[in-house]
Parts: C-alpha cells; structure tokens; sequence
C-alpha cells in the first residue's frame, strides 16, 4: 500500500461545472476558504489547459488537485478519482500511468474497498452518505453504519464520505471514521462559496481535536 498523504484529511471539496457558473473562480473561492483538497469533477471531457490552470491555483495555496474520471488529464493534477464502473475501462498498468499521483477509488461496501487495496488506491471514496441530487446514480444513501463498515475494511487508508453531505453533519461524517468529507452541493450551490468553506474547514477542525 502507498504511503498515506498527509494531506488526505478534512473537508474535500468537489467542484462540478455543471452546477457553478464559473468553475475556477469557484474554486479559488474555496481555497480562500481553507480547503486544501479539490477535485474537478466534470462529466464532459477536461480540457487539459484548464486542468493546469486549476492545478497552478492549488499548488500555489499549497492544496491537493484530484480530477474526476480522466487518467490523462490526471496527468496535468495531483491524483484521479475513479468510480467502481470507470476501473475495468482503463487499459494497462493503472499505478504505473498515474506514476506517483494519487488514485481514489468510490466504494459503496467492504468488499469493494479490499479490491481497492489490491489495485493500490491511496484514499476511498464512500458513500452516499445521504440522499443526493447532484448524481443521480449515487445509490441509496448508507448512512454513518455504511461508512463505518467501508472504514474498517480499508486497511488504514483515508476515507473521504460522500453525498448529501450538509454543515450539521459533520460530526456524525467523523464519528464514522472518515477522515475526509468530500462536499460538493453545500460549498458550490451557494451564493458566497469562500464563506461556506471557512464554515466547513472551521467546523471540522473543531471536531477533529
């Protein structure tokens, strides 16, 4: 298993295009904000041009850029995020593409996360947490017992919960183990997104004392 990145922690923001208007002055947004872990997530093709532009932001605030999807454009970011229908799609040796970035993986259940590890994910993404709207194949929601199960059959490796995730949730998104909420509808689907990270980034670093 690879190393743990040590910035693998607290609120992991998702940035969609189709539900902002202006994805990198979002973004900038949120990393005034505090967050420090961002992913692209965009279900049309990335432009590779914007992903370095978006990745130049993040490096400069000292923050973590994950693109959704798109090994290659991962190329230009720090890491990939992959869903479990995306994995058997990719062609050839997926850590030796991605060289030393990092690979999360979405897992749903346990046995999904043990075949993580054999792929040698760096970090899972689990959930629905809650209900949500932002995709529409998300699943039932699995509650903190779902991440709490998906936790304990990730051998040590960080798990950001995901889905439906709201302010006041926070706590219950800790106490089942994650160490990462991954946020998405909450930071960008308001109309001040660096206020609702300072609340997000705040609130968590509360918690986690």
């Amino acid at each position: 298993m690879a190393r743990v990145n040590t910035k693998l922690r607290g609120i992991y923001a998702l940035v969609d295009p189709a539900l902002c208007d202006d994805p990198e002055r979002t973004a900038a947004a949120l990393l005034r904000g505090g967050i420090r872990l961002v992913q692209y997530r965009s279900k049309q093709s990335c432009e590779r041009a914007f992903v370095r532009r978006l990745h130049a932001m993040t490096s400069r605030s000292d923050a973590l850029l994950i693109v959704n999807d798109d090994v290659e454009a991962a190329q230009d970011a720090d890491g990939v995020h992959l869903g479990q229908e995306d994995i058997a799609l990719i062609p050839g040796d997926l850590r030796r593409r991605l060289g030393g970035r990092l690979l999360g993986i979405s897992c749903g259940v346990p046995a999904e996360a043990e075949a993580a590890l054999r792929l040698g994910a760096d970090y899972l993404g689990v959930g629905p947490f809650a209900i949500t709207s932002s995709k529409v194949d998300a699943g039932p929601a699995i509650g903190s017992a779902g991440i709490a199960s998906v936790v304990a059959a990730a051998g040590g490796l960080p798990v950001a919960a995901i889905g439906g995730i709201e302010l006041d949730a926070l706590e219950e998104v800790y106490a089942s183990g994650a160490s990462m909420a991954a946020v998405l509808s909450a930071l960008v689907r308001v109309a001040d997104p660096e206020a609702a990270a300072i609340s997000f980034v705040t609130r968590w670093e509360r918690i986690a004392r």
